[in-house]
């Protein structure tokens, strides 16, 4: 999921939303509008450094698909800090969108409430196949063994993104590999009175996405393989410890990056404040920001040590945005045929290039755009060494409460209270608590 993104913790439980799986859905009305079927109502997540900007890239598609077909697009573009909480109160509700998008992480727990269409054989096949879409984007479309809840549009990757000119003045000659190569880089960094590395503590989906990579590098999950909670594992432990404590022991992250929330991390970057960022896909971003290309290098997320790959060498998340349809939809054929239309192989060109995401289309990652050495290594990322995060039906629940716990670990270290291995539990164990009864 995004990110430009800030997870949505929400007011609305999602237990609520698991408990009325028959109610769940949208309609053409979009909670009120017209219902003809030549109208589609769709929530888009905010994308862009702005939601302006967001309208500038996909009004022009919308009016596209309208010549195409005669069907009008309603558009919303829905802040992250929103989107989550709509959704589920569009699931109890029935008064929802027929198209939208969602962070591909909630694919398994929105799947629970009932509310999205399955995307079946057949489903599929209205849209030209399930094969047209890379293995690494639809594991994260809905829990194992069941239909997909959702269709990838915008596939993401984790990457470092470096300062080159703070590097060089530092003496800094590449970019670090392991974690503790990035410590020894920020400190001099550091001495040479510049911020090393960004982060957002106070940003909820963040801390998973973060926390999740670090859990996997210490051989460790969040669940167990039959779907329980599993937050106080030494390995969960360590790894919170680990990422909390870049800025609690090591001191490159900057103290006041606890109180970071959305995009300000992204924003120091791009202004030279800080040498490194740890981001989804964010070159589109940087240069909204002003920042010139030449400017800054990619390179993959660290490890423990060694080279990204599979297992304890993975490095980031399946980052993505999934298109998800409303089962309850009074225009299902004209709502199929937009999804279609926003995964064709021209469009997921046009929309990827705007968000320098990659496709999940396999025949449009072809184009030279998604080439260039950036795209290389999110591509690269994404096939070799990458993980979904946890699809089970209390993933939502997770991301906010053990995000929660981060983010109050990262307040204590802003503060200077110790954080250890006996705090950071302490804070798993609370947050496991939270957790749906199994």
């Amino acid at each position: 999921m995004r990110s430009i993104r800030v997870a949505a913790v929400g007011a609305v439980s999602l237990s609520l939303a698991l408990a009325a799986t028959a109610c769940g859905g949208g309609s053409a009305t979009g909670g009120g509008s017209n219902d003809s079927p030549r109208t589609l109502t769709y929530w888009a997540s905010n994308q862009g450094a702005s939601i302006e900007e967001d309208k500038k890239v996909l009004q022009p598609e919308l009016a596209k698909f309208e010549k195409q077909t005669g069907i009008k697009v309603k558009l919303e573009v829905v802040p992250w800090s929103d989107l989550l909480n709509r959704i589920l109160t569009a699931t109890t509700s029935g008064q929802g969108p027929d198209v939208l998008n969602i962070g591909n992480t909630w694919s398994a727990s929105l799947q629970a409430t009932g509310a999205l269409l399955p995307w079946d054989t057949a489903n599929f096949g209205r849209i030209g196949g399930k094969d047209r879409f890379v293995d690494s984007a639809l594991g994260s479309t809905g829990a194992a063994g069941k239909d997909p809840a959702a269709v990838p549009l915008y596939s993401m990757a984790y990457a470092l993104y470096y300062n080159k000119q703070i590097f060089a003045d530092a003496g800094i000659a590449r970019p670090p590999a392991t974690w503790s190569e990035l410590v020894a880089d920020g400190q001099k960094i550091e001495a040479k009175g510049k911020q090393a590395l960004g982060a957002e503590g106070s940003n909820v989906s963040e801390n998973i996405h973060h926390v999740f990579v670090f859990a996997r590098q210490h051989g460790a999950d969040f669940f167990t393989a039959d779907g329980k909670p599993d937050f106080t594992s030494d390995g969960v432990v360590t790894a919170v410890q680990q990422y909390v404590g870049l800025m609690a022991k090591d001191k490159v992250i900057p103290a006041g990056n606890a109180e970071y929330a959305q995009n300000q991390s992204v924003s120091d970057f791009a202004k030279g404040r800080t040498a490194m960022l740890l981001w989804q896909s964010a070159s589109a971003n940087l240069k909204s920001q002003g920042m010139s290309e030449d400017a800054y290098g990619i390179a993959p997320v660290p490890v423990q040590s060694g080279t990204p790959g599979t297992g304890t060498q993975v490095n980031s998340m399946v980052a993505g945005i999934n298109l998800a349809v409303f089962k309850n939809t009074h225009n299902l054929d004209g709502a199929t045929r937009f999804v279609k239309f926003l995964t064709s192989d021209e469009e997921q060109k046009i929309l990827n290039k705007a968000y320098s995401t990659i496709p999940p289309v396999r025949t449009a990652q072809g184009d030279a755009a998604f080439s260039t050495p950036a795209n290389a290594v999110l591509k690269n990322t994404l096939a070799t060494s990458a993980a979904a995060l946890p699809q089970v039906a209390d993933e939502s629940q997770f991301e906010t409460a053990v995000g929660t716990a981060v983010k109050e670990l990262f307040a204590d270290a802003a503060a200077g209270r110790p954080v250890t291995a006996a705090s950071v539990k302490a804070k798993l164990a609370k947050a496991q608590q939270q957790m749906p009864a199994k």
